[in-house]
């Protein structure tokens, strides 16, 4: 009897076990069913062009006569090295997101100091610091145009007002590039200031308090308190900056066109130019393999970076 009763108590174990787990691949299989269906659209937009376009950097291609590309290693990338065009849109790519993210944030982090306060009136500066950067790019630029036109643009007409020479700015070698830094940090200081404001009032209120008590002034609570406490939003924030303007088109682009003489040329632009104007699209894509590989690097520094705070 007890024999059988063993018999039967293991067999509805087994029972169990196996119904248990029919029961969770079927859940597991209707999870692959839901996630199918993104995977296949990433895959369609993102993997499929990645790979088709580090395929064709091993090309001599044309978009005029697609069908006649011809296989030739890695000539395009060897190309690259001697080519001063791209070596100097580089340099600008990396100078141009040092500059513009650095102060972006230190502007940023300024102005949240001035947002996080509570005083009347402050909601609807907090609403008007956001105009900036929800304001379309094409309107950003079409301003800044307006305002440094070398006739009757605001900034010459005060120049000419004191009596001091006038130009067109974005037309002066030296001059293009920090208006387009300038352009930048315009732009994005504001979304740095509200995610920075957003950190700021998160900290609890008695670490300020404790920090007063053992008198603590104002610069050592910002520097012991504030800051360590905005480590993991401002990571956050630089990153997706520095993603974001290390590839930056638009701005460049219809603010100077990568001109005067190639001073504010960047990697983004270089491309476009190389694609869509010479004509080059195997050229072209071993330069945008180019920043691809660079953007990896740097994404895996910072996944390295935030594992280790």
């Amino acid at each position: 009897m007890a024999t059988e009763s063993e018999s039967t108590s293991q067999g509805g174990g087994v029972r169990r076990y196996a119904e248990e787990f029919l029961s969770i691949s079927r859940e597991t299989r209707l999870g692959y069913a839901f996630v199918l269906p993104a995977i296949a659209l990433v895959a369609i937009i993102i993997v499929y062009p990645t790979a088709v376009g580090i395929y064709t950097s091993f090309q001599e291609s044309s978009l005029l006569y697609p069908d006649q590309a011809t296989w030739v290693g890695i000539s395009n990338y060897a190309a690259l090295l001697s080519d001063s065009v791209f070596l100097g849109s580089l340099w600008r790519s990396v100078l141009l997101t040092t500059l513009a993210v650095s102060l972006e944030y230190f502007v940023g982090l300024g102005l949240a100091l001035v947002l996080k306060q509570k005083v009347p009136g402050i909601g609807a500066f907090r609403s008007l610091s956001m105009v900036t950067w929800v304001m379309p790019v094409v309107v950003m630029v079409t301003i800044f145009n307006f305002l440094f036109q070398p006739e009757f643009g605001l900034v010459n007409v005060i120049l000419g007002a004191f009596g001091l020479p006038t130009r067109y700015w974005f037309g002066a070698p030296q001059l293009a590039f920090p208006i387009v830094i300038g352009l930048h940090v315009w732009r994005n200081a504001p979304f740095f200031a509200v995610a920075l404001m957003a950190g700021m009032l998160s900290i609890p209120d008695d670490l300020y308090e404790a920090a007063e008590m053992d008198g603590a002034g104002a610069l050592q609570q910002f520097r012991h308190i504030t800051l360590p406490n905005l480590s993991q939003v401002s990571m956050v924030m630089i990153v997706l900056h520095v993603i974001y303007t290390f590839n930056n088109f638009d701005i460049v682009f219809l603010s100077t066109g990568g001109g005067p003489l190639n001073n504010t040329e960047v990697l983004a632009t270089f491309v476009y130019d190389q694609a869509f104007v010479q004509n080059a699209l195997g050229y072209a894509a071993a330069a945008g393999g180019v920043m691809l590989v660079i953007m990896l690097v740097f994404t895996v520094i910072y996944v390295r970076l935030e594992e280790d705070i």
